[in-house]
C-alpha cells in the first residue's frame, strides 16, 4: 500500500513558499525550510512497511498543474494522500486537495500542520473533500490510519484525528506524544532518498545545509510561538545523545558537501547537561572539524555552556530577543529580562559565538515608543545579524486569541501574506497601525544593515572566513530589493 506525502504549490511564480518557518511565507531573504515535519512522518511510515511518495512542491518550486502531473505519475496504488497545509496558504491548499481527490476519489484524505491542528472543525468544514483532519504531533497519527486501511479496520477508531461521519464533524481523543523520539528515523536519510538537499537555504546558515530536530516540545511558554501551542506542546522530549551524533556521523559521511546542520528544536540548549554531553561526543569523534552547527538558543544559556558549543563546531545561536521593553517581554511570557539579554550578547562575544537576533513589534503593550526601544537594544548589542518583523498571531496561540477578542485582527487567514507571498501585517493596534508597524520594521533593517560599521564588520568575517562572505553575499542578494526601496 502507498502513502503519498504533499507540500502542496503555492505562490510558485513569485519563489519558494517556506510552509514550515514559524511565519510561512516567501522570505526575503531567500530561506526555504525543510518540510520536517512532513518529513519525519513519512520517515515513520515508511518504516512501518509501507510505500511512500512524497512531493515538496516549493522546493523546486512547482506550480499547480506541474504538481498535480507529478502526482498522478507517481500516484498508482495510492490509498491515503497527507497533505500539509498553513494558515496563509490554507483555502490554496484546500482547492489542490480537491484536484488531488478529484483524481484519487476513492483514497482516504488527511489535512496536517499547525493551522488544522489548532481549527480542526473549522478546517475540516471548508471542504468535504477533506477526510480527516490530523491534531498535533501526527506521525503515529498518519502510521495507525495508514494501518487501518490497510488491515480493512476502522480509520475512525483512530486517536487524534477529527473527522466527519454522516455529516456530523467529531473528534477523537488526542494521539499520546511521542516519548522515545529516538525511534524516530534520521530526517537526513529520508532527504537523501526523496529530495534534493541544494534546493534549500537558510540565510543564517552555511550552504548547504540539512535541517533536523534533536528534541520536540519547548519548556517556555511565549504566547506567540505556534509549534508548541498547536503541535509537540511545552514538554521538551528528547533524543539521546548518542542518537544526535549518529546523525551527525550519518550526514558528514552521506552528503560530502554539506556545511552546516540546522538544530531548529525551539530551544535546543533547554537542558546544560544533554548539550555538553553531546558537544564531548562531536568533538570526541572529530565532527566538530567536519561540520559546523547552529541552534536556537535562549537568553539563559550560560558562558561555560557557549564556551563548549563553540569547540563542538558550533557557529552560531537565535535568540529570540523580541523586544527591549521589559513590560512587552513579561507580556509576551517571554521570561527573560534585559539583563539577562546583555549578558547572553556579552558571554556569546567571549565564546566566539555569532548571533542572529529576533525582533518582533506589535505585542501586548506596544507603543511608537516602545519599538523604538527594541531598535536602540538591536543597535545596542550588535549582533551579527538580526531581524525585524511585525507579530503574526496564528490560531492556536494565545497572541492569536488576544488580537482577536480585542479586535486587533480581521481573521481572515489569507490576509497572512500579501499577494508575492511576502509576509503581511494583520494587526492593527489602539494608537498603532499595521502600515507603522511595517514601515518600523523596514527602516530599522535598514539603519541596521546599512551602517558603515557593520558594513566593515561583515567584510571582516567574510576576509576571515570565505564561507561567511559566501552565504553573506547570497542572503544580501536577495534582501537588497527590501533595504534599497
Amino acid at each position: 500500500m502507498k502513502v503519498f506525502f504533499i507540500n502542496p504549490p503555492f505562490k510558485a511564480e513569485y519563489g519558494k513558499f517556506s510552509r514550515e518557518n514559524r511565519s510561512p511565507a516567501l522570505t526575503r531573504s531567500g530561506t526555504l525550510y525543510y518540510p520536517l515535519w512532513l518529513i519525519y512522518a513519512a520517515s515513520v511510515v515508511q518504516k512501518d512497511g509501507f510505500d511512500v511518495e512524497f512531493l515538496d512542491a516549493p522546493a523546486t518550486p512547482l506550480n499547480e498543474k506541474k504538481s498535480l502531473e507529478i502526482i498522478k505519475q507517481h500516484g498508482d496504488g495510492t490509498k491515503l494522500f497527507v497533505i500539509e497545509t498553513s494558515t496563509p496558504s490554507l483555502f490554496s491548499d484546500i482547492k489542490f486537495l480537491e484536484e488531488v481527490k478529484k483524481m484519487y476519489p476513492k483514497a482516504f484524505f488527511v489535512m496536517v500542520g499547525t493551522h488544522p491542528s489548532a481549527l480542526p472543525e473549522e478546517t475540516l468544514g471548508f471542504s468535504e473533500a477533506i477526510d480527516a483532519i490530523a491534531r498535533r504531533e501526527y506521525d503515529y497519527i498518519v502510521r495507525d490510519i495508514a494501518r487501518a486501511i490497510r488491515d480493512n479496520k476502522n480509520v475512525y477508531d483512530v486517536k487524534g484525528i477529527t473527522y466527519r461521519l454522516n455529516s456530523e464533524i467529531k473528534s477523537n481523543p488526542d494521539m499520546e506524544y511521542i516519548e522515545d523520539i529516538d525511534e524516530i528515523p534520521f530526517a537526513s536519510k529520508f532527504i537523501k532518498e526523496y529530495l534534493n538537499y541544494k534546493d534549500y537555504f537558510f540565510a543564517a546558515s552555511s550552504y548547504p545545509e540539512i535541517q533536523i530536530f534533536t528534541g520536540r516540545g519547548c519548556m517556555a511558554h511565549c504566547n506567540f510561538c505556534v509549534y508548541p501551542q498547536t503541535l509537540h506542546g511545552h514538554k521538551y522530549r528528547l533524543r539521546s545523545p548518542e542518537n544526535v551524533v549518529e546523525e551527525f556521523e550519518y550526514i558528514a559521511k552521506t552528503f560530502p558537501d554539506v556545511k552546516e546542520i540546522v538544530i531548529e528544536d525551539d530551544t535546543f540548549t533547554a537542558k546544560k547537561q544533554r548539550v555538553l554531553d553531546i558537544c564531548k561526543l562531536l568533538i570526541d569523534k572529530g565532527l566538530n572539524k567536519r561540520l559546523s552547527w547552529l541552534c536556537n538558543a535562549r537568553v539563559n544559556l550560560d558562558l561555560e555552556t557557549m564556551q563548549m558549543m563553540k569547540k563542538a563546531g558550533c557557529r552560531l545561536i537565535i535568540p529570540g530577543i523580541e523586544s527591549g521593553n521589559e513590560q512587552i517581554l513579561k507580556n509576551i511570557k517571554k521570561g527573560s529580562n534585559l539583563k539577562l539579554i546583555r549578558e547572553y550578547m556579552k558571554n556569546a562575544k567571549k565564546a566566539g559565538l555569532l548571533v542572529h537576533a529576533c525582533y518582533m513589534v506589535g505585542n501586548e503593550g506596544e507603543t511608537k515608543e516602545t519599538m523604538e526601544q527594541t531598535l536602540k537594544l538591536a543597535l545596542e548589542l550588535n549582533a551579527d545579524t538580526a531581524q525585524f518583523y511585525p507579530l503574526l498571531p496564528f490560531p492556536g496561540t494565545e497572541a492569536y486569541f488576544w488580537a482577536k477578542n480585542n479586535g486587533y485582527i480581521t481573521g481572515k487567514y489569507d490576509e497572512y501574506c500579501k499577494e508575492d507571498g511576502t509576509i503581511n501585517c494583520v494587526l492593527n493596534l489602539p494608537g498603532l497601525s499595521s502600515e507603522e508597524m511595517v514601515a518600523f520594521c523596514d527602516n530599522a533593517r535598514k539603519k541596521y544593515y546599512l551602517r558603515p560599521s557593520y558594513i566593515l564588520h561583515r567584510l571582516w568575517l567574510g576576509l576571515k572566513n570565505p564561507e561567511d562572505l559566501k552565504r553573506s553575499l547570497k542572503a544580501f542578494g536577495k534582501i537588497k530589493q527590501f533595504l534599497f526601496k
